[in-house]
């Protein structure tokens, strides 16, 4: 066989392997001629040269086909082997070896209406993206089943008994038993309630104003989008959730001992009076050294403020006016001094015009802030304008007076001394409308009344106190609602707080001679006073205006402060 019959034969094999006619120019086989057979066949080295192009050319011309039925049929059913990539058609010669040969990482469905990967670890990246948007739900790991049966007593256990609810309670449930301690955590420790963000805002802007910020909008938390409330709270140092006091409960007082209220300048006398302004955050303490000192109380440093020296005046009694406008200032002197806090003055006033007493030691001010009614001789009560500082009238009792308390928002006036009864007396028309006996007393030493005045208690030289219910009292009952007798001296002090729950007892003449009253149940909390610290010689006390704080002065010259954990705020 010649060399152009096997030519021949090599090009019927390949046409009937791609199944497509060659188009004769495209080969190079069907260019040569007779002289070119007869040059070859002289040449032995040459058919094996021809045979290596040949094979090579075939192989490329196979290589080809292929390609074309790859576009074909991307263009009919779309990309199957590579990804699209829109705004651009690939070359298929461009593409590399690699590029070729690479296996398709996605296919494209171009019959739906959005692409969606065909692996199924796409799928799970999907489903985890789809999770992540859900809110996440914390569940707790493990639930006891016994905490249902078993019970606890709270009531032989000293520390447990601030659980109780009620006073009679004695045993709860197991869960009950866990969700009290919690609450009871919450409650002494409140220090991250600020971050929770489940509470939503109240209240939302206008369109106008949403409208007009869009430029400048800040993306806030979920529940924080108005931004006034957020700075409403960042305005002020007040707690961020505020908590209703409840009941204070009998038995045991939860307190805590703070830094001496007076620890930076402590009184070289005794102190007299301790006052809170109405602010809850200055403090008054003077005493025998003759200085009127003002502290900013915050529980832990209680800066002072300023200081104020009277040089003829060892203080008795000091008292801001309800309104906080002024203090008024008294010793064992004929005048008496007021304390202009806005203009920072001081002046003296007195002696009082028509009077001869030596002595205005003892006063109470009105909660009006109208009026200050002084202790005289023989039995008169002075009562002096806060506005004008002149007497404008004056009442007498029986016996001499020892003590004074107002009520009904400045409308009437108690007192008591020593003919041993309790005095009312309205200011409006300055006569008595009521005069009784005090169970028990022979001279009486000491009143106090609650702020809402549905109370009043008076103390005696015996130690006795007797708390009555004013309308009762008024109305001719004279026993006394009970009789507290945990003292043994001369009663010098009677202050109820703001809610009226607690009533301190004071006497001077006995070291930690201080008790608080549980008013509703009418017993003294056993806890107080503290059982290894020695209050001395107390001789004042002072409430907060919200019952957080209590200031105690004693003879060594100190202000105790304690914290009240039952209130939330001072």
């Amino acid at each position: 066989m010649s060399l152009i019959s096997q030519n021949v034969a090599a090009i019927s094999s390949l046409e009937k392997v791609t199944g497509e006619t060659i188009v004769a120019s495209s080969s190079p086989l069907r260019n040569l001629d007779a002289s070119d057979v007869e040059i070859s066949g002289a040449d032995t080295t040459r058919p094996k040269k021809r045979k290596k192009e040949h094979k090579k050319e075939d192989a490329q011309l196979v290589k080809e086909q292929q390609q074309k039925m790859k576009k074909l049929e991307n263009f009919l059913f779309g990309s199957l082997y590579s990804p699209a990539e829109f705004g651009k058609h690939e070359e298929v010669n461009g593409l590399s070896g690699e590029e070729k040969e690479a296996p398709a990482l996605y296919i494209m469905d171009r019959s739906a209406n959005s692409s969606l990967s065909a692996y199924e670890g796409d799928f799970g990246l999907l489903d985890e993206s789809v999770n992540e948007e859900e809110p996440q739900q914390r569940k707790p790991v493990w639930i006891d089943e016994e905490e249902e049966k078993a019970t606890v007593n709270i009531t032989n256990v000293s520390r447990l008994r601030k659980l109780r609810k009620e006073e009679d309670e004695k045993s709860i449930s197991g869960s009950e038993y866990v969700s009290r301690l919690r609450a009871q955590h919450a409650k002494l420790n409140p220090s991250t309630e600020w971050a929770q963000l489940d509470v939503q805002t109240s209240g939302g802007s206008d369109d106008d104003d949403l409208s007009s910020d869009d430029e400048n909008a800040v993306v806030m938390a979920d529940g924080h989008d108005d931004v006034d409330s957020i700075d409403d709270i960042l305005r002020t140092s007040d707690n961020l959730v505020e908590k209703s006091g409840g009941k204070l409960l009998p038995g045991l007082l939860e307190y805590s001992r703070l830094v001496d209220a007076n620890a930076e300048e402590p009184s070289n006398g005794p102190i007299h009076s301790v006052q809170f302004h109405r602010n809850a955050q200055l403090l008054l303490a003077t005493g025998l050294d003759r200085r009127l000192r003002f502290f900013q109380i915050d529980g832990k440093r209680n800066t002072k403020i300023q200081s104020i020296f009277l040089e003829d005046c060892p203080i008795r009694k000091a008292s801001f006016l309800p309104d906080g406008s002024q203090v008024i200032i008294s010793g064992r002197r004929r005048f008496f001094y007021s304390l202009d806090l806005v203009k920072a003055k001081v002046d003296k006033i007195g002696p009082l015009v028509g009077r001869e007493e030596k002595s205005l030691e003892v006063f109470e001010v009105s909660p009006d802030s109208s009026t200050v009614a002084f202790i005289g001789n023989e039995g008169y009560i002075l009562l002096v304008s806060t506005k004008t500082k002149e007497l404008i009238g004056t009442l007498k009792m029986n016996g001499t007076v020892r003590s004074l308390a107002f009520t009904d928002n400045g409308f009437q006036l108690l007192s008591s001394g020593g003919d041993g009864q309790v005095y009312h007396w309205d200011l409006r028309t300055r006569t008595c409308i009521h005069k009784g006996v005090d169970e028990g007393c022979i001279n009486g030493t000491a009143l106090g009344t609650s702020p809402n005045g549905a109370l009043f208690a008076a103390g005696s030289d015996s130690g006795i106190v007797n708390i009555y219910n004013r309308e009762e009292f008024l109305g001719g009952k004279k026993k006394p609602m009970k009789a507290i007798e945990n003292l043994t001296t001369k009663v010098e002090f009677l202050k109820f707080n703001h809610d009226a729950q607690i009533l301190a007892i004071c006497s001077r003449m006995k070291k930690s001679s201080l008790k608080l009253i549980h008013v509703p149940s009418f017993t003294t909390f056993s806890n107080w006073p503290p059982p290894k610290k020695n209050l001395q010689y107390p001789s004042c006390l002072d409430f907060s205006p919200e019952g957080g704080y209590m200031a105690v002065g004693n003879a060594a010259g100190k202000v105790l402060l304690y914290k009240l954990h039952h209130y939330r705020h001072a």
